[in-house]
């Protein structure tokens, strides 16, 4: 199993990196089976997880690698049982499972036509979404199935502003507050270390030796792994460009 440091973006937002000296990676605490809890149980604490920064993958309501993953490392970074357990004062942090959005007008610059080819889609500014339910989707960080099963008879080829979803009471991605530009530095961060395991598809932070977050990632491919190795975060970018390189993907 390895563990790195490298070039990564989460959301929106993107980070600088240099070598530095080797860390020691954190030990592994995934491998614990949990059962299958029902869609309501699921879905309130795949929000609590996502609300706590500990990321369950696409809300759905359903148990899956990474809500396994994200519950399983809560519970270890706050010295509690790593077992299947609900713990009933996690499911209280989220008294209301479902809330709604309604379409707005506005939406609707986010979304369009994305080129097929790399080549094409690196000639635009940036990527829209390509349907106003995937638009929704990634606000309320859901699989676009669930919010389709939370709103039977929906016309999704033709959502417009104005109608109304069903969506999980998460804390919401609105994209449109995001601005171009850097981060400004925080030096309550600077004793915190990033692990990127592209084993486990995970990526885990620490303030000194406590876990304060994990998300699941996409850590390269066969072709193009991540960069094995120790590096130091200079910098945060928010909406960052990407440079196209014809030879490089190929």
């Amino acid at each position: 199993m390895r563990f790195v440091f490298f070039v990564f973006t989460i959301s929106a937002i993107s980070m600088f990196v240099l070598a530095e000296e080797e860390t020691t990676p954190p030990p592994r605490v995934y491998p614990v089976a949990l059962p299958n809890y029902d869609e309501e149980t699921a879905t309130r604490l795949q929000i609590f997880l996502d609300n706590s920064d500990f990321g369950p993958g696409k809300i759905d309501g359903r148990m899956g690698e990474f809500f396994r993953k994200a519950l399983i490392s809560y519970k270890h970074a706050h010295a509690m049982a790593k077992t299947g357990a609900v713990d009933q004062w996690m499911l209280d942090q989220v008294p209301v499972t479902y809330t709604t959005y309604t379409i707005k007008d506005e939406d609707l610059k986010f979304v369009g036509n994305v080129p097929g080819s790399r080549a094409e889609q690196a000639k635009l500014k940036w990527l829209p979404y390509t349907s106003l339910l995937e638009f929704v989707a990634e606000r309320y960080h859901s699989a676009e199935s669930y919010i389709q099963k939370l709103n039977p008879g929906k016309n999704w080829e033709h959502l417009q502003p104005g109608e109304t979803l069903k969506v999980p009471n998460v804390l919401p991605f609105e994209v449109e507050k995001f601005t171009e530009g850097k981060v400004p530095e925080n030096p309550a961060f600077a004793s915190r270390k990033i692990f990127v395991d592209t084993y486990e598809h995970l990526l885990e932070v620490f303030d000194q030796d406590q876990l304060v977050c994990v998300f699941p990632i996409t850590p390269g491919s066969k072709t193009l792994p991540a960069p094995v190795g120790t590096w130091k975060i200079l910098g945060t970018n928010v909406w960052p460009w990407f440079r196209y390189d014809e030879g490089m993907l190929n």
